[in-house]
């Protein structure tokens, strides 16, 4: 198992007890990533309790991990139903405009994700429903996952944020074979990313993960990390993958992504040494564990 100290040896990881202002769980800013666009940042509301929120330049979502909300911006309030956990399957969400000023109050109390980008454009702040989130199931066998493609280009209007979540069995591995999309091409998407994660406890306490990020042409990076509830990853440039879920421990990851493009467009490039691997689940089933929480469409 990794040390405490292992898990702190790089940059690009933000352990889970880091100290985050405001009272938060994790804030992610792009000045504290090193680079221009994503955030991030997760708070929990006692029963009863609110807060306040300016977006600034980004487009903001507000997405129940656990519990439900009412959000109030722009004098109009939506109530968010949200879920008991991440893996009772999606949840409906809030788009938060930029410019704006929020009250998010949870009559029962709550833990919230706020994944965001800077934007140009003011949208309108909407509600999202649960029925409108598209659910995929994605590889075969041991590469088997889900993913709520919430925020998606094809999902979800926005200006700049691309999110979704991915479910990962425990035992199996996902953001495989590995991939990138750190510069601008007919068939890559130049895109900063954040994983958030959280891990399914076991009988005898918290589950733990790995995240592999490697150097592509160009672009060096090496993180190899142990993650837990409440840890994320950063990930400006390079390969990235697998996510690996230790087996008895399912794993949850948000991944929050924006770029310097003027097309909102996620387009990611296969390592070409491992890319072979899609060509296997053809002769493979999908994880019978799968879906979490409701039906889903597979896709490869």
């Amino acid at each position: 198992m990794a040390t405490e100290t292992t898990r702190r040896t790089t940059r690009f990881v933000v352990p889970a007890d880091s100290e985050a202002p405001y009272g938060l769980d994790l804030l992610i800013t792009p000045e504290s990533a090193g680079w221009d666009h994503g955030g991030l940042a997760v708070l929990t509301l006692a029963p009863g309790e609110q807060r306040t929120w300016s977006t600034g330049a980004a487009e903001t979502l507000v997405l129940p991990l656990s519990g439900s909300a009412t959000v109030t911006c722009d004098g109009e309030t939506i109530e968010l139903t949200g879920r008991p956990d991440v893996f009772a399957g999606p949840t409906d969400f809030g788009y938060v405009p930029r410019d704006a000023e929020i009250r998010i109050a949870s009559e029962a109390g709550g833990r919230f994700a706020l994944p965001s980008a800077r934007c140009e454009r003011r949208l309108d702040f909407r509600y999202q429903p649960v029925d409108r989130v598209p659910v995929e199931l994605r590889g075969a066998g041991q590469a088997s996952r889900q993913v709520n493609n919430f925020c998606t280009p094809e999902a979800f209007e926005a200006d700049a944020l691309i999110a979704c979540e991915v479910l990962t069995p425990g035992g199996n591995w996902s953001s495989y074979p590995p991939h990138k999309h750190d510069r601008t091409t007919e068939t890559e998407s130049e895109l900063e990313e954040i994983y958030y994660f959280e891990v399914a406890d076991g009988p005898a306490g918290p589950g733990m993960a790995y995240q592999r990020v490697y150097g592509s042409p160009g672009n060096d990076i090496d993180v190899l990390a142990e993650v837990r509830t409440g840890d994320a990853v950063l990930i400006p440039h390079g390969w990235h993958g697998p996510s690996m879920a230790a087996p008895g421990y399912d794993l949850y990851y948000l991944n929050v992504m924006a770029g310097p493009g003027d097309e909102r467009a996620w387009r990611i490039c296969d390592d070409p040494a491992h890319g072979w691997v899609r060509d296997t689940w053809a002769t493979q089933g999908v994880d019978p564990r799968l879906p979490f929480g409701r039906d889903a469409k597979g896709e490869g």
